[in-house]
């Protein structure tokens, strides 16, 4: 028992001190840590942009949130004709609400995390 709490306080410390290391590095350059990461991972050769309209984690994000809005619609559909062939099957017409309701809710946790990617795209462009 006392060598795992020794464990968890040891990794406790290191984790406190790489967060409060992280935190003076980005108040000593003047960049939040999302910045001063995209940067270091950039290299010479990538291009300055990453943020902007046209920048990588935008085409990434947006291509994400497209593959998202398919899916959800292909299972809003599926749910429905699920729901029009359960023939009044109470386990069937419970599966079919299920896939409807679900598909919803993924459709607007994509969209509430797109306008999330987003706020944070524009405020470090």
């Amino acid at each position: 028992m006392k060598n795992m709490n020794k464990k968890i306080a040891s990794s406790t410390t290191a984790f406190v001190c790489v967060v409060l290391s992280s935190l003076h590095s980005s108040s000593v350059y003047g960049l939040s840590s999302i910045q001063a990461g995209a940067l270091a991972a950039r290299g010479n050769s990538q291009p300055v942009n990453l943020f902007g309209s046209m920048g990588i984690f935008t085409i990434i994000s947006n291509t994400m949130l497209f593959i998202v809005g398919a899916l959800s619609v292909l299972m809003l559909i599926i749910g429905g004709l699920r729901y029009v062939v359960s023939g009044g099957n109470a386990s069937s017409v419970a599966g079919a609400k299920n896939t409807v309701l679900y598909a919803i809710v993924g459709l607007i946790v994509a969209l509430l995390a797109y306008a999330a990617i987003n706020f944070v795209l524009t405020a470090l462009a």
